[in-house]
């Protein structure tokens, strides 16, 4: 049986175990190679975010015009490299995460990069059932962003990475499994928009499939 715990997103890299890598494969991000999984975004400001009514819990339904009146929230969401670490915070809900490493979790460096940054070493993914989510770049850097299909039968090979040359933002739908924004320099700020709800289901990459997801960096 699964851990329902909710995660611990701040820990110290040398906790996780080493372990096998999954490649995932790199996509550049166009309108029609996100289709599916979101759109891409020229104007932040008046962009809406989908909302998902919330769910009727037996035969009765939920009235019309109720369920999905939360609203979005918005804050900036911070991705920084920190020696081999990858770090990211979320204002818009509180969040504080460590998202991964450059190297294997028991040789990565906090204070300095001791291997070139060309990929995340990824062991967690999440989706919000509530509604969608968009990350629109304000420094215009590339970026990329793991993503997964809907269904809670995840496995390692259902995930693509887009990259994002840094002109535009993605949106990803409702139930989308997805990580935080990866910055391909040092540090990069992003204008996140989400369900104000902010329901989160997790999976725990490495403890599920005794892997770590290998997200490129590089086109």
């Amino acid at each position: 049986m699964n851990d329902t715990s909710a995660p611990n997103y701040i820990f110290e890299a040398s906790e996780k175990p080493t372990r096998p890598l999954h490649q995932v494969p790199l996509i550049v991000a166009t309108e029609e190679s996100v289709k599916g999984y979101g759109c891409l975004v020229d104007d932040p400001d008046n962009f809406e975010i989908e909302i998902v009514r919330w769910p009727a819990q037996g035969w009765r339904p939920v009235d019309e015009g109720t369920g999905d009146e939360a609203g979005w929230v918005e804050g900036i969401f911070h991705g920084e490299w920190r020696g081999d670490i990858l770090h990211g915070s979320n204002e818009a809900v509180n969040g504080e995460y460590v998202l991964g490493w450059s190297c294997d979790p028991q040789q990565a460096q906090s204070d300095v990069a001791s291997v070139p940054r060309n990929q995340v070493l990824l062991w967690h993914m999440n989706y919000h059932p509530d509604g969608g989510q968009m990350f629109y770049p304000l420094d215009n850097k590339p970026f990329v962003v793991p993503v997964a299909l809907p269904g809670d039968d995840l496995t390692p090979d259902k995930v693509v990475a887009f990259w994002c040359d840094g002109s535009r933002g993605l949106y990803i739908h409702p139930n989308i499994w997805h990580e935080g924004i990866f910055p391909v320099e040092d540090k990069q700020r992003f204008q996140d928009r989400q369900g104000k709800v902010h329901a989160r289901v997790s999976c725990d990459i490495g403890e599920e499939f005794g892997v770590y997801l290998s997200v490129p960096l590089k086109r």
